[in-house]
């Protein structure tokens, strides 16, 4: 028999899940705010459920709320350091605020986590070719493509 304590945590895992549901729908439709207010509450009521730190990240980042986006990123990744699509979606809001080292660092740990994720090369040969350094963006480049990436 569950305790009082075990339904609601039941129950707000469940009610949590719906609105994580919800959010993504709103998202897949670029709804952006009303996908952050589910996944405002989503989160209130799972705070360790990095998916919707990520995704209010994206909405966040569609919005063009690019520090706020950074912010859901970081505790995406806070709670799941293996996932390396939070680095890439960090890595990339830190190009559109051209802070290219930041992002190069997200992407070559994105790299680590996945070295057959192609973008990731383009957009790190981006990022170095934004800092001038064309050796490496050109490396990056050619990996990408090796890859199968084709802008």
């Amino acid at each position: 028999m569950l305790t009082t304590d075990e339904n609601t945590e039941d129950d707000n895992h469940l009610e949590g899940t719906t609105l994580f549901d919800s959010g993504n729908e709103y998202l897949s439709i670029d709804q952006y705010e009303q996908a952050i207010q589910d996944f405002d509450e989503a989160i209130r009521l799972d705070p360790q459920n990095a998916d919707a730190y990520y995704n209010r990240g994206i909405a966040y980042y569609n919005l063009g709320q690019y520090e706020q986006a950074i912010q859901d990123y970081d505790e995406a990744i806070r709670l799941d350091p293996q996932d390396a699509l939070a680095y890439i979606a960090r890595g990339e809001a830190y190009d559109t605020l051209d802070q290219y080292e930041r992002a190069i660092q997200d992407y070559d740990e994105a790299i680590r986590l996945n070295p057959q994720h192609a973008d990731v090369y383009y957009n790190r040969g981006l990022a170095y070719e934004a800092l001038g350094k064309t050796i490496e963006a050109e490396r990056d480049f050619a990996k990408a493509k090796e890859l199968g990436y084709t802008p």
